[in-house]
């Protein structure tokens, strides 16, 4: 059963677990379970996701109840009209706040413009002891995508020498496989904290806020950070 976090007759809001895809995709054929088709089944209703999130990635999903609500929410996402929050576990001390400006690719090679803000809500220092060093220093960060480009807080905090941990594709293969010998974690540490947008029918403030995951508290748990 999928945690609904927001509801009404044009949006559905979901919690979305790590690890499940939103819709089915060529790149994962032999998956057969989609947080579409859980929701779908769930509410009886036809759904549609309205953005994007990774696999990996927990937390707030928003979907579509018709065709019509679906165009005008992808068009808030698309002209960055929704503010986004991220929660995520990072390598190293970052610093206490800092602005990426830094263009990603897309598929074909070219370059778009890319824009990330954050800000650093706790650091660890834990006794545990990983490659040269005697300790780990880890960071929780939020961060603020100001462009919704694929994986990119992945590659911002990749660029900046601070990768998310259990990220496989653009993280520290060292990291991950040190947090899985050590706590038998594999999940990546990113969560959609929140969403905060104009409503396209209502045009009520909507705010979605989503409760972390049980392996992102576990870690959170290690870290010290109750």
């Amino acid at each position: 059963m999928l945690n609904v976090l927001f509801q009404d007759e044009y949006l559905v809001a979901i919690n979305k677990p790590h690890g499940l895809l939103v819709h089915r995709s060529s790149i994962a054929r032999d998956v057969e379970e989609f947080a579409l088709q859980f929701l779908r089944d769930q509410i009886g209703r036809w759904v549609n996701p309205v953005h994007r999130i990774d696999r990996k990635t927990g937390g707030v999903l928003l979907f579509a109840l018709s065709k019509e609500v679906e165009a005008l929410m992808q068009r808030q996402f698309a002209e960055n009209k929704v503010e986004k929050k991220y929660l995520a576990i990072v390598r190293g001390f970052t610093p206490d706040q800092e602005d990426i400006d830094y263009p990603l690719k897309k598929e074909n090679g070219t370059l778009q413009e890319a824009y990330t803000s954050y800000i650093t809500l706790k650091r660890a220092e834990i006794d545990v002891a990983f490659g040269k060093h005697s300790s780990s220093r880890y960071s929780l960060v939020e961060a603020s995508p100001r462009t919704g480009r694929m994986h990119q807080l992945r590659k911002h905090f990749s660029h900046i020498f601070h990768p998310i941990i259990g990220d496989r594709t653009h993280g520290c293969n060292k990291q991950n496989k040190f947090f899985k010998e050590t706590w038998d974690m594999t999940t990546m540490l990113l969560h959609a904290s929140s969403q905060n947008f104009i409503h396209p029918v209502t045009k009520e403030r909507i705010s979605i806020t989503a409760p972390l995951h049980a392996e992102f508290e576990s870690v959170m748990k290690v870290m010290g950070w109750n």
